[in-house]
């Protein structure tokens, strides 16, 4: 075989490589006497090294999460998808726990309830979604939305409003934050001694 500069090449019986005639005799020596092929990707890899290419390029590797050894070809798929000891989370509370103990959390998480502010009843968390679409309360499903108020701001049956557990809530939390910056000012304040005294 002739390459684009007009060189003749004569390939490798050993390595498969095109070379140059007139160094055939001399790489076919040292190709046979310091290179083999790799039976796995058959890449030529010194001799001396094949046991150190295998081991850290085909060599199964033991997963550090369930201690498993598994190829190496398949080692990412595995600690991403397959193994049952990766972490994963909980699509109902977002906890990070292993894929193993996944059916069973969602199973009881899935069941708890969160009040709907639109219809004012409990819906399992589970069922959230379908509920949002089906939601008698929800303006979108509501044909009387105009006419009608909603349970969340109906009476107690005492004449009184019922408050809306949000608004509430951040009043709370606001009160709750001043009154510790009070608190805070003034024992800063109060601890300071007279220097006279």
């Amino acid at each position: 075989m002739a390459t684009e500069t007009g060189e003749i090449t004569i390939v490798c019986n050993h390595c498969d490589r095109d070379i140059p005639a007139p160094n055939i005799d001399l790489h076919r020596v040292h190709c046979a006497r310091n290179l083999e092929k790799c039976k796995i990707c058959g890449d030529m890899v010194p001799k001396k090294h094949a046991e150190e290419h295998f081991s850290n390029t085909h060599a199964p590797v033991p997963c550090l999460m369930c201690k498993e050894t598994i190829d190496r070809e398949v080692f990412n798929s595995h600690t991403e998808e397959i193994c049952p000891k990766r972490m994963v989370t909980c699509e109902f509370c977002e906890f990070p726990l292993p894929a193993l103990d996944l059916p069973e959390h969602q199973e009881v998480c899935g069941n708890r309830t969160e009040l709907c502010y639109q219809c004012n009843s409990y819906v399992r968390l589970r069922e959230t979604y379908n509920h949002e679409t089906k939601c008698p309360g929800s303006v979108l499903n509501n044909v009387e939305s105009s006419r009608r108020v909603p349970r969340a701001a109906e009476g107690d049956g005492n004449g009184r409003r019922r408050r809306d557990n949000g608004v509430s809530n951040k009043r709370l939390f606001f009160t709750i934050a001043i009154t510790g910056i009070a608190v805070l000012i003034g024992s800063l304040f109060f601890q300071r001694k007279p220097e006279g005294s």
